[in-house]
């Protein structure tokens, strides 16, 4: 994502008709869109929208007919002159059934054809979702555009493509409403536009109005979302009870809800007074050309089915009219609206593309770099490395320790490629990792974050998401094995087919040891050349982080291994230690070495640590670092 949305920008800061129309470009994308949705649906459903067109106006037709060879068999008194009524009769029931089953026709293709839509659209915002850069996810633009793109772009082009069927088929009906009243007066399918036109000018002005309440309100409506996630998810539960935070939010939530929905009530209240006002002008001119009709119709000018045929022609034509404004006033706001997803689904990564693809030779242990690196998060002007130089030897395991914002985590996050430097290299192998794609930086990675995600799903299928490629219970249990979860296995009643998690039904829920043991799995059963984790052991107790140290070592051996942690007794193993601190590193060495050169992190472990243990850890195997 480069930068804020420039049509968002534009949206926001203009609001004339004129800017806005140019929002009408997204429309061929969007029946392009539908086609590729809904395939042969699309074309069947416009066969019965015409279809349907035309049967309104043979139904007129046949009315008026009806009517004439009624009056004639009474007027003639003859048995066999019944027999045209009865035969218009039944044509006219034969249009009105047909007229049924092809609207029951039509909603169900509209209904497959919107699912479809629907899911085509979704499949597109989730494969650019997870396409853009992490950094995007720093941005409150990106969130305000995502949250436009899910809840009001997603069904915005199967209702364009709805409202274009809409609008061939009342056209066509309108046309030959026109033509019939044609035949009465030159002058009435100008009175039936005219009597229409201030309803196109209040479907014009609120199309807009309702467009621009919905983008100013954007932050606000995910601001809603937000308290309701609070007073309903699980990771919130414990805080929101201890605290007694559940009646401030839901304060928060029914009052930001309260002042929505008031502007959104005030808004309908003032398209509502349009409304009525622009049907009285309607209604007036249908007054005075029915009393016109009357006149003519009393002077002996037209019959009956005459009349008849012009009170249902121009009533209906009327409404069809109007009908055709509103189908109008949505395509305008949904092509409003739909920029929303356009926008979104044309963001772009922000790193820049490699020129070629170059493949890091596949070492066992590539050496890491990072030369001359400045580095801040987006958004953000606080610099988390200012030139830094730091090399990690290949084969061996390093560990990264320090204060809070160091930057340990960082530089996780750019050997993961998940963020570019602003300046300098970040190399793997001697490579620079931004002349390789992204993709094949990662496939040279295997990693646990800080936070690592819990799937709600089966124990296996949560170590195998660690590299899907992988088929084999063997591997999926070593993995468990190397991670200090190879007895979860056996506890659960499902094994390994066991679900974890409590969304859904069946499901158990892990401590916090245990779910971080699981993402250790994922982590260890990619095979991967370079082996990157942040806060391994903070979940483990003393007995098992000494535990689990010793198989770690043995599994990432012949790897390169960087692990960012707060222990001095899980950093003392470590072949390096770096200690960070305000984005550098102020001391270098093993363990030997920092303790012999007396600085910060002999002086940590000494007090914390011991100096009478004679610098062996004890039973204090968690003691965090703190210069």
């Amino acid at each position: 994502m480069r930068g804020r949305p420039p049509v968002t920008a534009e949206r926001e800061r203009s609001g004339d008709l004129l800017s806005t129309l140019r929002e009408l470009r997204h429309l061929p994308a969007a029946l392009g869109l539908v086609r590729r949705a809904a395939g042969w649906r699309t074309t069947a459903w416009l066969v019965l929208l015409v279809v349907q067109g035309v049967l309104p106006v043979l139904s007129v037709v046949l009315t008026k007919l009806f009517v004439d060879a009624l009056v004639a068999a009474m007027k003639s008194g003859q048995p066999g002159a019944i027999r045209r009524p009865l035969l218009l009769a039944v044509a006219l029931a034969t249009v009105l059934l047909a007229m049924e089953v092809l609207r029951a026709a039509t909603r169900w293709l509209r209904t497959a054809q919107g699912e479809l839509v629907r899911d085509h659209i979704t499949a597109l915002i989730h494969e650019r979702a997870s396409a853009v850069d992490l950094a995007a996810y720093d941005s409150p633009e990106f969130y305000d555009l995502l949250h436009r793109a899910r809840v009001d772009a997603r069904h915005r082009p199967a209702a364009l493509v709805e409202n274009f069927g809409a609008l061939l088929q009342s056209s066509l009906t309108l046309l030959a409403m026109g033509a019939v009243l044609l035949r009465f007066g030159w002058w009435l399918p100008l009175a039936l536009l005219a009597s229409t036109a201030p309803a196109l000018a209040v479907v014009v002005r609120y199309a807009l109005a309702n467009h621009r309440f919905r983008v100013r309100i954007t932050e606000d409506e995910r601001r809603t979302w937000y308290y309701d996630w609070l007073l309903t998810a699980r990771e919130a539960a414990a805080e929101l009870r201890l605290f007694e935070l559940g009646a401030h939010f839901r304060r928060r939530f029914e009052a930001l809800q309260s002042r929505l929905r008031g502007e959104r009530l005030e808004l309908l209240r003032r398209q509502a007074l349009g409304e009525v006002a622009a049907s009285l002008a309607g209604m007036t001119v249908l007054g005075l050309s029915l009393l016109w009709m009357v006149r003519r119709a009393v002077a002996g000018s037209v019959t009956l089915g005459d009349l008849a045929m012009f009170v249902q022609a121009f009533f209906q034509g009327q409404k069809l009219m109007r009908s055709l404004l509103e189908t109008v006033g949505q395509i305008y706001s949904n092509s409003l609206f739909l920029g929303n997803l356009m926008e979104f689904l044309a963001l772009e990564p922000g790193m820049p593309p490699a020129a070629k693809e170059t493949i890091v030779p596949l070492e066992p242990a590539p050496a890491l770099a990072f030369r001359g690196v400045t580095f801040r998060y987006p958004g953000s002007e606080e610099t988390v490395f200012e030139k830094l130089d730091l090399e990690i030897p290949g084969g061996r395991v390093t560990a990264m320790i320090g204060d809070n914002g160091a930057g340990k985590s960082t530089l996780i996050k750019l050997l993961c490629r998940l963020y570019d430097p602003e300046e300098g290299r970040v190399e793997m192998g001697g490579v620079d990792l931004r002349a390789m794609v992204p993709a094949e930086v990662r496939r040279r990675v295997t990693a646990l974050f800080q936070e690592p995600l819990h799937f709600n799903e089966t124990l296996r299928l949560n170590v195998e998401l660690g590299d899907l490629r992988v088929q084999d219970e063997g591997r999926v249990r070593a993995a468990l094995d190397g991670a200090g979860a190879g007895g979860l296995a056996d506890r659960l009643p499902g094994g390994l087919d066991t679900l974890l998690g409590r969304w859904y039904a069946g499901g158990e829920e892990l401590s916090v040891g245990e779910w971080q043991r699981i993402a250790l799995a994922r982590a260890f059963l990619r095979d991967a050349p370079v082996v990157l984790l942040d806060e391994p052991t903070s979940a483990m107790d003393s007995w098992a982080e000494a535990e689990w140290l010793g198989r770690f070592f043995r599994l990432v051996e012949g790897r390169t291994a960087v692990i960012v942690t707060h222990r001095l007794t899980t950093a003392r193993r470590a072949d390096l230690i770096c200690l960070m601190s305000g984005g550098r590193i102020v001391e270098r060495g093993s363990h030997e070495e920092l303790l012999a050169a007396g600085g910060r992190y002999a002086e940590s472990w000494n007090r914390q640590i011991g100096a009478g243990n004679g610098g062996r850890a004890d039973g204090r195997a968690g003691t965090a670092l703190r210069p």
